[in-house]
């Protein structure tokens, strides 16, 4: 398996956990989250907050001279919002992709039946869904994969019904079943180094997203 070595902490791992820097004809330091822009690359795998207190240390930029061979680099104040706002577009990017593949289904009822038939992969609800809503699901998910007193739950993601919706193209989404195997990999990729950046394994405080904040951070990006 392929490595790349985070420019912050040294440690070797998987590409598809990182996210990869790009520079720009400018000299821009920017995020390439889908790791597709050219020339030469630097990773991080750090979370936000190790992110910020590097830059305001003076760290980042040095790694990156080094990483870039001492390069004229100019690094935005905003590289933070500017990661987290590409890794929120892609995971919605790549939901709406599954859902046009029918890999995706929402709905209460439907997702119901198709968690206690085991049928749901990757089971997912939105920053603002109701707890009841949330616990009925989980325990249909738990049901249907012969996991009862496990305590496993689906995923909430740091975006409201409002942001899903959009993605998705209907209306009123405020719960996603993933029903197909290699699709779940995908998203729950995304998902993964999502909340590996935001801190959540270390409970930081999470910004909820709604349609408005993701088609800002969207655009700020792009600029």
């Amino acid at each position: 398996m392929t490595e790349r070595r985070c420019i912050l902490s040294s440690e070797h791992v998987d590409p598809a956990t990182l996210i990869r820097l790009a520079i720009s004809p400018d000299g821009m330091v920017l995020p390439d989250v889908r790791g597709k822009a050219p020339g030469r690359g630097a990773w991080l795998g750090v979370s936000r907050a190790e992110l910020e207190s590097a830059m305001a240390k003076g760290k980042l930029r040095g790694a990156l001279a080094r990483a870039f061979k001492g390069a004229a680099l100019e690094i935005p104040e905003d590289l933070p919002d500017r990661i987290e706002a590409g890794l929120s577009q892609q995971l919605l990017d790549r939901l709406g992709l599954e859902a046009k593949s029918s890999f995706a289904i929402t709905g209460f009822e439907k997702i119901d039946v198709a968690c206690r038939r085991g049928q749901v992969e990757l089971l997912m609800h939105a920053a603002d869904a109701a707890a009841d809503g949330n616990g009925k699901l989980d325990a249909a998910w738990r049901v249907g994969r012969d996991m009862e007193g496990s305590g496993e739950r689906g995923v909430i993601l740091p975006l409201d019904r409002n942001a899903l919706s959009m993605a998705m193209g209907r209306e009123n989404v405020v719960h996603i079943a993933i029903i197909e195997r290699g699709a779940a990999q995908r998203v729950g990729s995304l998902v993964d180094r999502w909340q590996k950046y935001r801190g959540c394994a270390t409970q930081a405080p999470a910004r909820i997203l709604g349609a408005d904040a993701v088609a800002g951070m969207a655009k700020e990006t792009q600029d």
